[in-house]
């Protein structure tokens, strides 16, 4: 192997990953991963990080390459970080509080305030509501803010020096106007007089963030003067992971949340406020469903039983009849997006004597999962996106009884990527599309293969589900947000 590398870093919530490509064949030649986990011992519904564990996290993943490949030769890179997270810096670019994060519930009450001061559904999850909890909550911290930033623009900040975002991870702010591609000044002053000054200026999906400065290219043992490409949300860089171009193709994200998009050539608003109408990270747009609870729930289960893993139950669960013999799990347990619940809890129903048993456990909560992802697959329908297919990604999509049972539960053909870890190289496709002058779809058509044969919808589970989806949501509204309070 010799001649030009690209490198793309996702900055996620339970890890960073970062892999290298060969700018010739798009082969995918290194890659590492190191992990982490949120703040300890948050009041319920906090979930926060320190942009330093990510910095960390990014510095062992380069040892790491280091090690397995010459990172001398890496032209450019670009970097993919969950979505939302609220970086607040000072007027020296100090970071003064850890970030809270996309799954952070404890701003509900900011969002339903915002929600109503704006006149649109700003999602709890949203960075919005966020800078408004930190001035009524944190009122000293607060007035020394000076800069609003993501988790992967701090990322590229570091990297550069420069303060930039662009369009795909911004229209996660919930201050966005996604048709006008710029921030809504209504929107910002909504929160705080300053705010809009606080935001960065917009960079386009094209246009470099800078290049790599020459002390954290000797951190990170990487060329002086790399070129940085402005990166996006993790979606967005998914998107471009895995070629999601043609009409009716969604992608199917399953990490710790799960997130269900597609692209569109147009602005996809939902009334209700459940699909984000995100811009994507090439000019157009990426109308978006995102669950909060899908394999973080997965590894609760598997605590639960100290000696399994999730590939033992996986077997177990495969033992188990469709329909789990009755047994239904609402799978909320930290609140959920879609539906609308920020203060949402789980549940088991149709408990009876038997079915406490690893496959029906492990089975009810994969089954719960893929019917709330089901709901919302008819949602995007129902907004005129005609999805017939689905290419499935990340952590969640290597295991292959999830997969059928997917393509089972949503009604379509399901396809696995040979890369799983769409959004890492959609990073560094990005980064190779901006070095090259190239577009992403360009880039990525000839380095991203699809993974064996399609799971096709087998004609009786595809009913079996269709029905537990309607039990399903009546336990969702008999059992979700009754026992929220007492939660709390």
């Amino acid at each position: 192997m010799s001649g030009v590398l690209y490198l793309g870093f996702d900055v996620g919530t339970q890890s960073t990953k970062a892999l290298v490509i060969d700018g010739a064949s798009g082969e995918v030649v290194a890659r590492a991963a190191s992990g982490y986990e949120l703040i300890s011992g948050l009041p319920p519904g906090a979930a926060e990080q320190h942009p330093d564990t990510w910095w960390q996290a990014l510095r062992a993943c380069c040892r790491e390459l280091a090690s397995r490949v010459d990172l001398a030769r890496v032209r450019a890179l670009g970097v993919s970080g969950q979505q939302h997270g609220f970086v607040p810096l000072d007027a020296e670019q100090r970071v003064l509080r850890a970030a809270k994060l996309w799954c952070d519930t404890s701003t509900s009450e900011e969002a339903a305030e915002l929600s109503r001061a704006i006149g649109r559904a700003v999602p709890t999850g949203f960075t919005a509501s966020k800078i408004l909890w930190m001035k009524r909550r944190e009122p000293a911290l607060f007035a020394r803010l000076r800069h609003v930033l993501l988790p992967h623009d701090w990322v590229n900040l570091r990297f550069t020096g420069r303060l930039a975002m662009e369009a795909g991870d911004a229209s996660g702010t919930g201050v966005f106007d996604v048709a006008a591609r710029r921030f809504d000044p209504r929107a910002c002053s909504a929160i705080d007089a300053h705010l809009q000054e606080w935001l960065p200026p917009l960079v386009g999906p094209a246009e470099p963030i800078g290049t790599l400065r020459p002390e954290i290219a000797r951190e990170l043992s990487l060329p002086a003067g790399a070129l940085v490409a402005p990166g996006s949300g993790d979606n967005m860089c998914a998107a471009i992971g895995s070629v999601a171009t043609r009409e009716g193709i969604a992608v199917l994200s399953l990490g710790t949340s799960a997130t269900l998009f597609a692209r569109a050539s147009s602005p996809v608003i939902d009334p209700a406020g459940l699909i984000a109408p995100f811009c994507d990270a090439t000019g157009a747009w990426l109308p978006l469903l995102c669950v909060m609870n899908a394999t973080g729930v997965l590894h609760e289960v598997a605590r639960a039983f100290p000696g399994e893993d999730l590939h033992s139950l996986t077997r177990a669960a495969e033992q188990v009849s469709c329909g789990c013999d009755g047994l239904l799990c609402v799978p909320f347990l930290q609140g959920e997006r879609v539906p609308d619940l920020p203060n949402a809890t789980g549940s088991l129903l149709g408990w009876r004597p038997g079915l406490l048993t690893p496959g029906h456990l492990f089975r009810a909560t994969l089954e719960g999962i893929s019917m709330n992802l089901a709901g919302g697959l008819e949602r995007l329908r129902s907004l005129g996106l005609a999805i017939d297919a689905v290419r499935l990604v990340g952590g969640g999509a290597k295991n292959a009884f999830w997969a059928q049972m997917l393509a089972d539960a949503l009604g379509v053909r399901v396809q696995r990527l040979a890369e799983p870890e769409s959004a890492a190289l959609g990073a560094a496709l990005q980064a190779q599309a901006v070095a090259e002058g190239r577009s992403c779809d360009e880039v990525a058509s000839r380095a991203i293969a699809l993974d064996g044969a399609p799971f096709l919808p087998e004609p009786a589970r595809v009913a079996a589900y269709r029905a537990l989806r309607s039990r399903f949501e009546a336990a969702v509204a008999a059992t979700a947000q009754p026992f929220a309070a007492d939660a709390r």
